[in-house]
């Protein structure tokens, strides 16, 4: 009897490699800021951001099933006036039973709403997102920084452990430096 578990053990175990070498193989997704910039605006200072954001399988599977995925951003400017920084969360959703997606902006709670998955990728190419009081008129030569990746603990308890060991699941931007110029 031994034998025959013994025996039948080896498939389950061939099989259990197999799918995690499937999701070794799985390429993780994407997130680059192409460009940043402060603009000067009426109701204060605003960051834009323009994202290229493709999400792989397990993530894209995670937000299409009703999963959260959040994004924590924090922007840093080092120069004359000392050191300011803004940390903020931006959070996408999908609802399956009204099929709407969702972006909202911890900071300022600003929700968006919309009705395809193109259209939340096109609301990350060109996020507005505003910033405190500080961030105006920066003077020449601050140099500031954007960082952005996953948020690992946002996501349901069931999901962190995978999410930190699976390269699947690995999505964080190189660093985006650029100095404030005269005009």
């Amino acid at each position: 009897m031994r034998l025959w578990k013994k025996l039948l053990s080896v498939p389950v175990a061939i099989g259990l490699l197999g799918g995690c070498d499937a999701l070794r193989e799985q390429a993780p997704g994407t997130l680059r800021v192409r460009d940043a910039r402060l603009v000067a605006a009426a109701t204060g200072p605003r960051l834009e951001v323009d994202l290229d954001c493709r999400f792989n399988g397990p993530i894209s599977d995670a937000l299409e099933h009703g999963i959260p995925i959040t994004l924590n951003m924090g922007l840093t400017a080092d120069g004359g006036r000392g050191t300011l920084s803004n940390r903020r969360q931006v959070e996408l959703r999908y609802f399956p039973l009204t099929r709407r997606y969702q972006l909202r902006d911890s900071a300022s709670g600003e929700l968006r709403s919309f009705p395809a998955s193109a259209y939340l990728t096109d609301a990350l190419a060109s996020l507005r997102l505003p910033l405190p009081r500080g961030f105006a008129d920066l003077p020449p030569g601050t140099r500031l920084r954007l960082e952005i990746g996953l948020d690992h603990a946002a996501l349901p308890g069931a999901l962190r452990l995978p999410a930190m060991l699976e390269p699947a699941w690995r999505l964080e931007a190189p660093e985006y430096a650029w100095t404030v110029t005269a005009g």
